[in-house]
């Protein structure tokens, strides 16, 4: 089992940012694959970024690429979602996510552990 815990959302002003935190428990975290995905009202889940286990690998989907960075310290068990140039568009729920492969890191179906997510609002 693995626990993973969000931190750091907020009300924001457009161009503004965040950084979100995700503490993990229960597991070694250098033994999965980090992601983000966000969920804004009346919309899926949608992949924002992953890192592979090591921290040597990074995705991103398009949308947030040059704004957003994911980083990790598996010595003190976070992640992290450093996000700038906030537009109103990002506004959502952001979950972290745990998997054990790299293989399809984009879908919601290969991650095996979530947190309950951090709102994130971002003003016009």
């Amino acid at each position: 089992q693995m626990q993973l815990v969000e931190s750091g959302g907020g009300l924001v002003q457009a161009g503004g940012s965040l950084r979100l935190s995700c503490a993990a428990s229960g597991r070694p975290l250098s033994t999965v694959v980090m992601g983000w995905f966000r969920q804004a009202p009346g919309k899926e889940r949608e992949f924002v970024a992953a890192i592979s286990w090591s921290g040597s690998s990074t995705y991103y989907t398009d949308s947030v690429k040059g704004r957003f960075t994911i980083s990790r310290d598996n010595a003190k068990n976070m992640v992290y979602l450093q996000t700038n140039s906030l537009k109103p568009e990002d506004t959502a729920v952001y979950y972290c996510a745990a998997a054990r492969t790299l293989v399809a890191v984009t879908t919601t179906n290969v991650y095996d552990y979530w947190g309950q997510g951090t709102q994130v609002t971002v003003s016009s």
